[in-house]
This record gives structure tokens, sequence and C-alpha cells, in this order.
């Protein structure tokens, strides 16, 4: 069992404690177990969804070529979590997202499938990082930019 709690730990970047009874719940299953996690990670973000979101980064993306780029607003709620890499990289992995696929508003943004992830929604790896993190995160706005 230690073995799959690191693997998924690894893979999932939640608490020992959550990975553990998610594997206790599957009988030891993996990926029934990352299953669970996912289904509580919305369950978690619900939840969340109504704290106040006050604190968070500005952060930019200039694609290689330099003629496109994109600015994005992402909000947490401690300045704790802002300066946290975790925080940091979703917010350069969604500013990667704005720049490449040129959603026109963060409904349409949510929605597209994630550049990294075809499997995951833009919505769902917010989710992913709420239950990481253990705070409401919500993007405040973007703008994209080319030339």
């Amino acid at each position: 069992m230690i073995d799959g709690i690191k693997k998924l730990r690894d893979q999932t970047g939640l608490s020992v404690a959550d990975i553990r009874r998610a594997l206790e719940e599957a009988g030891g299953d993996e990926k029934k177990a990352l299953e669970i996690l996912d289904s509580r990670g919305h369950e978690i973000a619900e939840k969340k969804s109504s704290r106040r979101a006050l604190e968070g980064v500005v952060e930019s993306y200039i694609h290689a070529n330099r003629k496109v780029g994109a600015s994005l607003v992402l909000h947490c709620e401690t300045d704790f979590v802002a300066k946290s890499s975790d925080f940091l990289e979703l917010a350069h992995d969604l500013a990667m997202q704005i720049a490449s696929m040129d959603p026109k508003d963060v409904e349409e943004l949510l929605s597209q499938s994630f550049i990294k992830d075809q499997n995951l929604t833009v919505k769902e790896l917010i989710e992913k990082y709420i239950a990481k993190l253990g705070e409401n995160i919500k993007i405040g706005g973007f703008s994209r930019f080319n030339v």
C-alpha cells in the first residue's frame, strides 16, 4: 500500500491521508482510487466556490515566436498560496492555454480541453488545484495579444 500511496501522491500532490482513504475505499486498486480522488476534488471545489478569493497573481506568457502572448489575473484566498510553486505553475499553464487557444471569455476557457492533457478541461484542472491547495481559485480576467 505504501508504494501505491507514494505513486498517487507523486501523481496528484494530494495529502497522504486523502490518498490512503481513497486506496482503502478502492480495495487497493490505484485506478479506482484516482477516480475517487477526482470525484472528491469536484466536491472540494464546490464547497470552496463561495469563499472569497482576494489574493493572487498576474501572470504572462509570450510564445517562442514572440508574436503571441497572454496576460492573466488568477485569484486565490491567501498570499501564502499565491506565492506557492503549484499556484504559479497553474497561472503559467493557464496563460499558455490562453495564448494557444484564444478563448473569447472565461466561460469558453473553462470548457476547453487543457493543452497539456486533453483528458481534462481547464475547469477540471483548476478543480484539481483547488483540492490540492485547499483554497478557492478563480480567474479574474485575461487578455491575449498577437502581432
